[in-house]
């Protein structure tokens, strides 16, 4: 059943990944804009005098988006894999390469939806993110077999 729950949030977690590349440039943009906002205002609630321009921001959480969601999405097919029954060096190589493939065929896709284009830099962004998030899951797995 683990392993049911595990893919199919892979699954889900890749359609979120489409449902935001699938948004034309404009309303992609609003979104990001909107979520620079907030941490604008979050940011200034801490530090009143803070000099932040939404704009300027904007391009950073943007990129930012593009390696947290990919992270998140290294955690989960690593973790199905490992539930596959797959060796920890396998399974992060081969979840490397899944997320790798996704991060391409997630940026040909954009060259489809209006205003939108592909950008290798984002395939990098996208794979670093990748990267981060399945070297985490492997280090807290070594580190949780070793103390346990």
């Amino acid at each position: 059943m683990n392993k049911l729950i595990s893919y199919t949030a892979v699954l889900l977690w890749m359609a979120l990944i489409f449902y935001f590349s699938h948004q034309p440039a404009n309303e992609s943009n609003e979104l990001s804009i909107g979520v620079t906002e907030v941490i604008v205002s979050a940011v200034e609630k801490v530090a009143p005098h803070s000099d932040f321009i939404v704009g300027n921001l904007n391009h950073f959480v943007r990129k930012n988006a593009h390696f947290f969601i990919f992270l998140v999405l290294g955690v989960l097919v690593i973790r199905s894999l490992r539930l596959s029954g797959i060796d920890r060096y396998k399974a992060g190589g081969l979840a490397l390469f899944i997320c790798i493939l996704y991060a391409i065929s997630d940026e040909l896709h954009q060259l489809f939806v209006p205003g939108r284009g592909a950008q290798v830099r984002d395939v990098l962004i996208d794979s670093a993110g990748a990267f981060v998030g399945i070297l985490v899951y492997v280090v807290v797995l070594f580190r949780n077999r070793v103390d346990g």
